[in-house]
């Protein structure tokens, strides 16, 4: 019994590692730093924050997320085409709600690097970057 509980939790402990480590790839001129991942006071969610920095002119692939992103351009401009909706630019010190499973890609569109801070709402162990084709 004791030994199945150990199992468990270390297989919660490696899904929950990997989740972070695929959203971590990166993309030609893309770097994400991991700042917080920490529990909610709902069972089974938690918040996770990322810095993004982007080159110039880089793009991100076409994707979403299993939770809401609030997305805070940190400095440049960067553009953000969500399904559906018209391309919206933001400029540095201002913010986005990108709903959960919604497909949306992000570009730098200013004339340097540009940086956001993506914080998600998520369910705990899921992938918290879902590529869409």
């Amino acid at each position: 019994m004791k030994t199945s509980r150990i199992m468990a939790a270390a297989l919660l402990i490696v899904g929950s590692g990997l989740a972070l480590h695929a959203a971590n790839a990166q993309q030609a001129g893309i770097q994400r730093t991991d700042l917080l991942q920490h529990d909610l006071g709902t069972a089974g969610r938690e918040a996770v924050q990322v810095r993004v920095d982007f080159e110039q002119e880089a793009v991100s692939i076409k994707h979403s997320h299993p939770g809401e992103e609030i997305a805070y351009v940190l400095e440049g401009s960067l553009e953000y085409q969500l399904e559906g909706r018209a391309p919206v630019i933001l400029h540095a010190g201002e913010a986005l709600f990108i709903p959960a499973g919604v497909a949306h890609v992000a570009k730098n569109v200013g004339n340097g690097k540009a940086s956001e801070l993506a914080t998600y709402v998520v369910e705990k162990g899921t992938p918290l970057v879902v590529p869409v084709k």
